[in-house]
């Protein structure tokens, strides 16, 4: 095996709290080893620049608190499927991987820790079969990446969408109104099912149940029925009705265009047609968008996040290349990024899929035990 003497790390994909805390990790971790660091600044637009910084211990001194990224993050690249405007205007898409490749050789560069979701590892798996020696960390508040029980960022977003909720019951309680978070979670429904049960939300709906606005309005009814003057309802951005379609719109600037959002707006005008002849309830939305990604990293995001880089590190002192860093369990562990996101086309997410809430999981039973309505 070639003797590894420098790593390069890049962040890619939306940003998140925990990315500072890897990128410190990961630097003071190589140095330890003898090890040169550098980042590539932007994810893979600043690969293929050529776009770096050299990270040192003290450049990362204390970082790890910091929500986002000093790296910087993209979520517009896919240097397989590069998207270039032409000086004439001309928008086309070609393969610009070997502009990369060759950048990682020109700055010496003997392996690349790529640190994003399913789109990042993707693009990760084909620098791979390129022959670039890679490890990858998963991030995503979503906590939807396979094979891993929990992604940093994901606790940090928890805990904002727990205060988001405690701020909106108070308006509620105090205008007798019906109020309605809107909160991320495009195919996996954990940000709004542990948000929501944290934030003690009476209603919570997710992308893996489908739900019925009749349901949810007869559930109103009855609450209002009961005494309640007000209720919070949670939902995910990739809720959908039953027979109905997912709330999106097309954006072709990014790799995925397909961009979700308007869900929350939708639920609340639709129920106070039903709900407010019977309660007189008003039923006001809030869209919680980009809060859930920032701030400070809390302590359990920050040392889950010091241990995904010092381990993607120990696995390339040791040659495990083209492999995911995972929490399985109370241990980290290695594991083939084909599993992650299949063995397909370039370009191509094929298998692995999404970590979706599995419906007899504890979450789901203690919401139900605990009266929360979940859309059915």
């Amino acid at each position: 095996m070639e003797e590894i003497k420098k790593i390069a790390i890049l962040t890619s994909g939306g940003d998140c709290c925990g990315l500072n805390a890897v990128i410190e990790s990961v630097t003071k971790t190589a140095i330890q080893k003898g090890y040169e660091v550098i980042g590539f600044e932007s994810g893979y637009d600043g690969l293929y620049e050529n776009k770096f910084v050299e990270l040192t211990v003290n450049t990362v001194k204390h970082l790890g608190s910091r929500g986002g990224s000093i790296l910087r993050n993209s979520n517009k690249t896919n240097l397989f499927n590069h998207r270039v405007k032409l000086e004439d205007g001309t928008v086309v898409y070609r393969d610009d991987s070997a502009v990369a490749i060759e950048n990682l050789k020109k700055d010496n560069v003997d392996c690349l820790i790529i640190v994003g979701g399913d789109g990042s590892m993707t693009s990760a798996r084909d620098f791979m079969r390129a022959g670039v020696k890679v490890v990858c960390i998963p991030k995503t508040i979503d906590n939807d990446v396979p094979y891993t029980d929990q992604t940093f960022g994901y606790s940090t977003a928890v805990a904002s969408i727990a205060d988001a909720l405690s701020c909106v019951y108070t308006t509620g309680h105090s205008h007798d109104r019906i109020m309605v978070l809107e909160v991320m979670g495009r195919h996996a429904g954990w940000l709004a099912l542990e948000g929501g049960i944290a934030g003690e939300a009476d209603i919570i709906i997710i992308p893996e149940i489908p739900y019925s606005l009749e349901g949810i309005a007869n559930k109103l009814i009855e609450r209002y029925k009961r005494g309640h003057n007000s209720s919070i309802i949670c939902v995910s951005e990739g809720a959908a009705p039953k027979d109905g379609e997912i709330i999106s719109y097309q954006n072709n600037d990014y790799p995925d265009s397909v961009k979700l959002g308007g869900i929350g707006a939708k639920l609340a005008h639709d129920l106070e047609r039903i709900v407010m002849p019977i309660t007189n309830q008003e039923v006001r939305s809030t869209s919680l968008g980009y809060v859930q990604r920032g701030g400070n990293t809390n302590s359990f995001d920050k040392v889950l996040s010091f241990r995904y880089g010092s381990f993607a590190v120990e696995a390339i002192e040791k040659g495990e290349f083209g492999k995911m860093v995972a929490l399985r369990g109370e241990e980290l562990a290695m594991i083939p990024l084909i599993n992650v996101v299949g063995d397909g086309p370039t370009g191509e997410t094929s298998k692995g899929g999404n970590k979706n809430v599995n419906l007899d999981c504890d979450l789901i039973r203690c919401a139900k035990s605990m009266g929360i309505y979940l859309g059915e």
